[in-house]
């Protein structure tokens, strides 16, 4: 069997390489990245085939038995990316595509959903046979907070009640692992996420503990959230993101647990207190 995977060099990716070399021998794992230079450590088989050159993605994709389909990262842009891999493991005639999707893709007003849900409506029109790794919030993904709460002494959120289940990478990076090296997972729907969610009460406590000192936590309108970032110099851009990510989980967005990544790995998530104690 021959397994590759896309973006090996990200910070999914690269999780995800290093799992499969557990299940596989390095050379029946294929690393497809835009730079072989900093694919050099992986000690796998790497291909060159940047997202936007469908001709390299083919011959990328050749001989591969499973894809692990790591989406872009560069909102905007996924879409004719995406489209060119769903066009080469077509054309190369890949076994299985295990795409990492976004919560509830296909119904959600999450800010980052509309390119996945096209992703996924590709994936379903292909004649392809895929996964659908619908990938929650990863917890490292509050490295900035925490870092600005150290500064801070606080917590500022727009979130309101919402609550987020979110998970490691390392988990995420095992559950597509699992899925990618076993059989019973043709055009399956995994929703994907920690086995708590928890709201910014709670992750304040985390944080506290995690730093070692009490922070405070300030709920805040979307409005003024806004302010704070624009105090902090960040661009317009980059705020209507975070303004947007919190108000959606207000909206419950990022809220639902459903186990189903606890149970593709065979352990319970990594709790977020952990994540973050190993980011300090």
């Amino acid at each position: 069997m021959s397994i590759a995977v896309t973006g090996a060099t990200g910070q999914l990716g690269r999780l995800i390489v290093a799992g499969l070399q557990d299940h596989l021998p390095a050379d029946q794992v294929v690393a497809v990245v835009r730079d072989a230079q900093k694919a050099a450590d992986l000690g796998v088989t790497v291909r060159v085939a940047p997202y936007e050159d469908l001709d390299a993605l083919v011959v990328a994709f050749e001989g591969v038995d499973v894809l692990v389909f790591v989406s872009g990262d560069t909102p905007g842009a996924r879409v004719p990316q995406h489209t060119n891999v769903v066009r080469a493991a077509q054309q190369a005639g890949v076994g299985r595509v295990v795409y990492t999707s976004a919560p509830r893709a296909a119904d959600t007003t999450l800010i980052l959903a509309p390119e996945h849900k096209a992703t996924e409506e590709l994936l379903r029109e292909s004649g392809l046979t895929w996964t659908l790794l619908r990938n929650n919030w990863y917890s490292e993904n509050y490295a900035g907070t925490l870092q600005t709460a150290a500064a801070t002494g606080e917590v500022v959120s727009a979130a309101g009640d919402g609550r987020v289940a979110s998970a490691s990478r390392t988990d995420f990076a095992a559950g597509a692992v699992a899925v990618a090296t076993s059989e019973g997972h043709d055009d399956a729907v995994y929703e994907l996420g920690g086995d708590e969610a928890w709201d910014f009460a709670e992750f304040t406590r985390a944080a506290s503990a995690a730093l070692g000192r009490q922070l405070t936590y300030r709920p805040v309108s979307p409005e003024e959230l806004d302010a704070v970032l624009a105090a902090a110099g960040l661009d317009e851009g980059t705020r209507g993101f975070v303004v947007g990510l919190d108000v959606n989980i207000a909206e419950g967005t990022l809220g639902e647990v459903t186990h189903d990544l606890s149970r593709l790995i065979g352990r319970p998530t990594t709790p977020l207190v952990t994540t973050l104690r190993s980011l300090v």
